[in-house]
């Protein structure tokens, strides 16, 4: 059975207006409570929804510096990848060059023909010659080049397997070879006109002081004797006793 029964609000005015009486069924009344509180109910939902977005949209700045930091991080991270590969590229190369690995036992060279000899030894070129061919049966690795100063290097350093082929660069005559404290095994050759080359680090000599030699000769094999870490060839031009860049006059082929 309907509820039939009403509220009834008297409102009266100030003055000569008339009181007037409304009348409103507890039905009407209820639904419009119920109204009134969905909307109320929607309302506090809807504030809650922009106060999530309000306090997410706040996030954002910040968020956008932390992507652009990871960018950052990701190219230096590319950078490092990419340089660590050609170092180990770098290495790799270097380490061919060098030889078999050190646990491996190294094979006997095999040795150039022997050459005729003097009979007796030859102490000046008969003329002077440029000592610009390359010191080497192979192209090598370049490892550390000529450098003034207080710490300078006065040659080249050049990576090669153990018992390369050492040749002369120009023709001349062997002013000196032996054995030194920081070149090891080395051959020095005089070309004349004050110009002199000079080969270190070697494992085997095959010439002599007072020998003549030509351009290409093979006059040594490569080693690691004296002060070096790891075999290479140390290679000068001298011009009246001054270092010059072998570079000058040379090229790597």
């Amino acid at each position: 059975m309907a509820d039939e029964r009403r509220l009834t609000f008297i409102v009266v005015p100030h003055g000569d207006l008339e009181t007037r009486t409304f009348a409103v069924s507890y039905r009407y009344l209820r639904l419009l409570l119920g109204a009134v509180g969905g909307l109320l109910v929607l309302f506090i939902i809807m504030v809650a929804s922009w106060w999530y977005v309000a306090a997410q949209a706040a996030r954002v700045p910040g968020l956008e510096k932390e992507v652009q930091e990871l960018r950052e991080e990701r190219k230096k991270v590319a950078e490092f990848a990419r340089t660590l590969a050609e170092v180990e590229a770098q290495y790799e190369r270097v380490r061919q060059l060098l030889g078999a690995s050190a646990g491996e036992k190294p094979a006997e060279p095999l040795l150039p023909p022997l050459r005729p000899k003097t009979t007796a030894p030859v102490t000046e070129p008969d003329e002077p010659a440029q000592p610009d061919a390359w010191p080497l049966s192979e192209a090598g690795y370049l490892t550390r080049r000529m450098a003034t100063g207080r710490s300078g290097h006065p040659g080249l350093d050049i990576a090669v397997p153990t018992d390369s082929y050492i040749r002369a660069a120009g023709s001349g005559v062997v002013a000196a070879a032996g054995t030194d404290s920081v070149y090891g095994e080395f051959v020095l050759i005089d070309h004349g006109g004050g110009v002199q080359s000079m080969y270190g680090h070697a494992s085997r000599l095959f010439v002599s002081t007072g020998d003549r030699v030509e351009r290409h000769e093979v006059i040594a094999l490569s080693g690691s004797t004296g002060r070096s870490t790891a075999p290479h060839l140390h290679f000068e031009v001298r011009r009246n006793g001054e270092a010059i860049d072998p570079l000058v006059l040379i090229r790597q082929p």
